[in-house]
């Protein structure tokens, strides 16, 4: 019951998201709009409009790994496969205004350290959907250059005036096939008699690093 009224709340916010960002004004608005009480619609969520944007957002990223499950991505080049999980991702909003708001939200320092999780959580669900098994460092180097990855093309998606957003989808295209080049050089690297001894050093310090056993909930705003 409770998470039916989360949802139905998120729902009744997006109308008065433009107009009065994900605050508390938003919340009770929606709370009127459903005849849902004040106090109810405040301990759906506690910490008020910017729980409900990571609802928001987690919601979106659900949607793009379900559209994830549907697509035929096996056909593709896994470079595509990754380009093609980012476009469902900025596919599944429906008004580029409720990210702007979102942005706005994390631009603030108390917020920010929550934005970074959001986007590196989408990241690591685009990987896991991608059946990624790392457990070591590359766990973490594949969602840190993907989240760096998925923030600029949101930026550029936002600003994006070209029909059905052709050139934002140039710009996937290209920043993924910018980190597959990179991740090439590596591989071109490691198995070089004469340049692998670079990556020696590196490689002993951090060949301790494992993956969590477990991810951490971004629905956990307070970050503790």
């Amino acid at each position: 019951m409770a998470n039916e009224i989360r949802q139905k709340l998120l729902e009744a916010s997006l109308a008065h998201v433009p107009f009065d960002g994900w605050s508390e004004t938003t919340l009770l608005a929606a709370a009127a709009d459903l005849g849902v009480a004040a106090d109810v619609a405040r301990a759906a969520y506690p910490s008020g409009g910017a729980e409900l944007a990571t609802e928001f957002h987690l919601t979106c990223d659900d949607l793009m790994v379900a559209r994830m499950t549907d697509a035929d991505l096996g056909a593709m080049r896994y470079s595509e496969r990754v380009a093609a999980a980012v476009r469902l991702r900025l596919e599944a909003v429906q008004d580029k205004e409720l990210v702007r708001r979102v942005l706005a939200l994390h631009s603030l320092p108390q917020n920010a350290p929550q934005g970074a999780r959001l986007v590196w959580g989408t990241a690591d669900r685009i990987w896991v959907a991608l059946g990624d098994t790392s457990d070591d460092i590359n766990w973490y180097s594949k969602r840190a250059i993907l989240s760096g990855v998925y923030g600029s093309c949101v930026l550029f998606w936002l600003g994006d005036v070209s029909e059905d957003h052709v050139a934002t989808w140039e710009f996937v295209d290209r920043r993924i096939g910018d980190v597959m080049r990179f991740e090439k050089l590596k591989d071109q690297v490691r198995d070089s008699k004469v340049l692998a001894p670079l990556l020696s050093i590196p490689t002993a310090l951090f060949s301790g690093i494992r993956a969590p056993s477990s991810a951490v909930s971004c629905k956990n705003w307070s970050g503790s």
